[in-house]
This record gives structure tokens, C-alpha cells and sequence, in this order.
């Protein structure tokens, strides 16, 4: 069945216009009434040499931002099989190539139940639980499954490192008024750390791992399991990174309050652990507590990115317009908070 001869009716959905792999996203509705998600993936023109833009796309299946391989991954009937009894789900999806190799489209469940933008703690614990469980289950392996993502990932990103110990930077009215007086110097232990973090996670158990577990790619169904949405990063992780992203950017993105950071670090790494346990794995409670942890590496760059746009005229969270002042003393907070993971991380190694 031809579905695009099919929509009569198409709205834009909220995406990163950056990613060159990401030509669209829509919601449409077909002509019999049901609604699906149309997401269409952009493959590298013929002869395009691979560039090193922060969002650049990638014809190696092993890369971050590989641009077939969320094709792949609903392609893949392991993935699903992999995730059955969690209380993890995958969206069921119809896969179209575009002609002449120059992409493909997802026709992808529109799933109903609620957006984890609007989860409370419980539906938190039940998504680090299911990720606990699917995770004990070790590595998958799959010609398309991403390797050195968290590496990849941090390296891919631009900005003025510098400014994370310039003066003038930090009298920026929204940064002085805001951040503790301990994070300028977190922060250069933070960055000091960088290459022993990355060695860390990388040296730790692997697992299957989804990479980029967030609110926006997570709706729990009324059956309450959880659906992950936009596998386009997933393949080979530490045990404990997918929750170490999870936690960070709920609060960062304004979903959850700054104040309750703790609360859901607590809720969210009991939960997991419990859920690994569930699924028979072996490694110490340690082990996962460390790959959370060193995850904090992941946004080494954001602090100088922030410092960047202190005095830009608009200030955004999530394609949403924020109050500078409320954003910036929100994300003041979980950075401090990712100071702390640092300095725990280094206890646990033995490094400080």
C-alpha cells in the first residue's frame, strides 16, 4: 500500500532541525482514519565526503549518526524480541525505502498514553526499571549497532572552552546571580577529567543501549509499558549511561524540577539496579553506579555553551521560549549536580 497516496492531512512534529539525517517528522493521518508518525530519514548525497559538522550524518553503520540505522533497528525483529518482557517497547513501525537509495521513511505507531514530558516519579521508576532489565540481558550484537558513541558524541560538539575559566564570563549578570560559587571550579575539575571519565565508561560492562533515553522519546502506554522513541544513536553502552542521560535531561529541558534532582536520581538508580538484578545480572551494584556517574562526561560541553549565550536576547528549553533566570538557576543546579557525579565517579576509581 502506497501510505503517502494515502495522508490526507500532515502536522510538523518537534525534532532537531540540525541532524542532517532527519528530513522530517510528521503526524498524518491517512484516509481510513488512523494517525501515524511519517518520519522521514535523509541518506548522504552519492560522492558526499563525511564532514565533521556537529550533526553531520554518516554512511558508517558504526557511527553515532549513522543515517539508516533507526531503518535498521525497526528492520531488525531482535531489537523487539530483545525488549519482551521489560516493560520496555518499541513502536511498531513500516519501513519504505525511498527511491534511488536516497533514503527511507518510518511509518511509525502513533502512541497513545503519557509523554514521559509530563512523568511522575513512578512512571521515572518504571522506565529505569525496564531499562534495568533489558540491559542485564548484555550486549546485542548487529551490524548496524553503533560503537564509541559517548566518546563520538562529546568530541562532536563546538565550543569556546575557554570561557569555563574567563572572568567576564562568569560576571554575566544571569551567571552571578545564579550558579553556586563552587561551579567555576567543578567545572575545571570536570574538564581535567575528561579523557579518565570517558576511559571509565569505557572499560565498564557493556550492554545494549538505547543513547539518547529521554523524556521527549519516552510515552508510557495504560498497560505501563514504556515506549522508547528515536533509536537512531542506539548500539553498544556501559551499563548505567542510558540512565546517567535520562536523569540530566529531565531537569535541564525544565520537565522536572531542579530542586527534585536528587529525589529522581534516587528513585530512578534504585529502580534500575532492582531491575537488573530482576534480569539476572551479575555485576556489582558498583559497576552500574559508575556508569551513571561517569556519564556526566556526556555534557562536558554544555557549561561553556551556556556561558556563550548568557547574553543572548532569547533564551529556549526544548524548542520552548524560558525565563532566562529561572532556566539558568535550574541548569545551575544539575550542573552542580554533575560536579558532584564527577568527584563520586573519581572516588569510586580510586582516582582522587
Amino acid at each position: 500500500m502506497d501510505l503517502d497516496a494515502a495522508v490526507v492531512a500532515r502536522e510538523e512534529l518537534r525534532h532537531n532541525p540540525l541532524n542532517e539525517v532527519t528530513a522530517s517528522v510528521e503526524r498524518v493521518r491517512l484516509a481510513d482514519g488512523r494517525t501515524l508518525v511519517r518520519k522521514e530519514l535523509r541518506a548522504l548525497a552519492a560522492g558526499a565526503v563525511p564532514a565533521s559538522r556537529p550533526w553531520a550524518a554518516s554512511d558508517d553503520p558504526r557511527h553515532w549518526n549513522s543515517w539508516r540505522r533507526e531503518a535498521d533497528v525497526h528492520r531488525d525483529a531482535a531489537v523487539r524480541a530483545g525488549l519482551a518482557g521489560t516493560g520496555l517497547d518499541l513502536p511498531t513501525c513500516q519501513v519504505q525505502d525511498v527511491e534511488g537509495g536516497r533514503g527511507a521513511v518510518l511509518w511509525l505507531e502513533d502512541v497513545g498514553g503519557r509523554p514521559g514530558e509530563r512523568f511522575e516519579l513512578a512512571d521515572h521508576a518504571a522506565l529505569a526499571t525496564g531499562l534495568g532489565r533489558w540491559q542485564s540481558r548484555g550486549p546485542q550484537e548487529a551490524p548496524w549497532a553503533s560503537r564509541g558513541f559517548l566518546r563520538q558524541y562529546s568530541g562532536s560538539k563546538r565550543v569556546a572552552w575557554d570561557l569555563v575559566d574567563d572572568d567576564d564570563a562568569w560576571r554575566q549578570p544571569l551567571v552571578r546571580g545564579t550558579w553556586p560559587p563552587s561551579l567555576r571550579a567543578g567545572w575545571l575539575r570536570l574538564l581535567a577529567a575528561r579523557e579518565q571519565l570517558l576511559r571509565v565508561e569505557e572499560s565498564l560492562p557493556r550492554t545494549r543501549s538505547h543513547l539518547d533515553v529521554w523524556v521527549a522519546n519516552e510515552v508510557r502506554r495504560p498497560s505501563g509499558a514504556v515506549v522508547l522513541l528515536d533509536w537512531a544513536f542506539t548500539g553498544d553502552g556501559a551499563v548505567g549511561e542510558d540512565l546517567g542521560n535520562h536523569v540530566p535531561d529531565a531537569v535541564l529541558d525544565l520537565f522536572w524540577p531542579a530542586e527534585r534532582f536528587e529525589e529522581l536520581e534516587e528513585a530512578c538508580t534504585s529502580a534500575y539496579l532492582t531491575g537488573l538484578r530482576e534480569g539476572g545480572w551479575r555485576g556489582g551494584t558498583d559497576e552500574a553506579r559508575l556508569g551513571v556517574l561517569a556519564s556526566c562526561v556526556k555534557y562536558a560541553w554544555l557549561l561553556p555553551r551556556l556561558l556563550q549565550d548568557a547574553g543572548a536576547p532569547e533564551h529556549r528549553a526544548y524548542h520552548r521560549s524560558a525565563d532566562p533566570g529561572h532556566l539558568y538557576a535550574q541548569r545551575g543546579v544539575v550542573l552542580a549536580h554533575l560536579v558532584r557525579w564527577c568527584d563520586e565517579a573519581l572516588v569510586l576509581t580510586g582516582s582522587r
